[in-house]
């Protein structure tokens, strides 16, 4: 069987999504939508902060249905592609796509941690900001798509992005890639 031509990354807050898909794209010379960059687009072509479009994200299932479509059928015309967002791997699940579903994880201090350092801020105030946030997209997934964000059961790979650079969380990524 042929590798998927469909990556997907998820992952929290500060687990390395973006670092390892930057890296992984440039690597295998793939196509890149990042779910959360398409929901800060969202939240600013509203006006709302990413807290205040969250919440309104949280009453109104189709944000994430509309946010799922563009997704789906992004990956559908542009594979090879690697696909970046909390539900990529749950879309990619529950649609049917021949992907490769990735799940990256650390500890939420040493995730705030590099939020903080990212966001020029204290790691204890981003976790603040963290566990809210999580909390807010924990209670929309599964009131609008039934999904419980701890479930990792669909997930191809798991890999615990603690110790590790972002060459290695891509060459654990692209060597699970060949082994489908």
């Amino acid at each position: 069987m042929a590798p998927a031509q469909i990556i997907t990354v998820s992952g929290l807050p500060g687990s390395g999504t973006s670092t390892a898909c930057g890296q992984l794209c440039t690597r295998l010379g793939w196509a890149y939508v990042d779910a959360g960059q398409i929901f800060r687009q969202l939240a600013r072509e509203s006006g709302l902060s990413l807290a205040e479009f969250g919440q309104r994200a949280e009453a109104d299932a189709r944000i994430d249905r509309q946010l799922d479509g563009r997704m789906v059928a992004r990956a559908q015309a542009e594979a090879p592609i690697v696909l970046e967002g909390r539900l990529t791997g749950w879309m990619a699940h529950r649609h049917d796509l021949a992907a490769f579903k990735v799940w990256l994880a650390a500890a939420a201090e040493i995730r705030a941690q590099r939020v903080g350092d990212r966001e020029a801020k204290s790691a204890a105030h981003a976790l603040a900001e963290m566990r809210a946030r999580e909390a807010s997209e924990a209670r929309r997934y599964l009131e609008h798509h039934d999904i419980p964000l701890g479930d990792l059961g669909i997930y191809d790979l798991v890999v615990d992005t603690e110790s590790l650079d972002a060459r290695a969380v891509v060459d654990h990524i692209v060597d699970g890639l060949g082994a489908q």
